[in-house]
């Protein structure tokens, strides 16, 4: 019977930085929602705000 192959451990050298890392800013989903609307009003409103400044 031949000898048994021995492999590194599949999960040799992996660092999981979420553990070590704490940000000191935490935005909540809602509030990047709520960013991402008003930029897109913002862009809407420059727009049309340059569109009728330029014809």
């Amino acid at each position: 019977m031949a000898d048994r192959i021995r492999l590194p451990s599949g999960g040799g050298g992996l660092v999981r930085y979420f553990d070590e890392y704490r940000s000191k800013i935490e935005l909540k989903p809602a509030h990047v929602i709520i960013l991402i609307i008003l930029v897109i009003i913002l862009e809407i409103i420059l727009h049309s705000t340059a569109s009728s400044l330029l014809s």
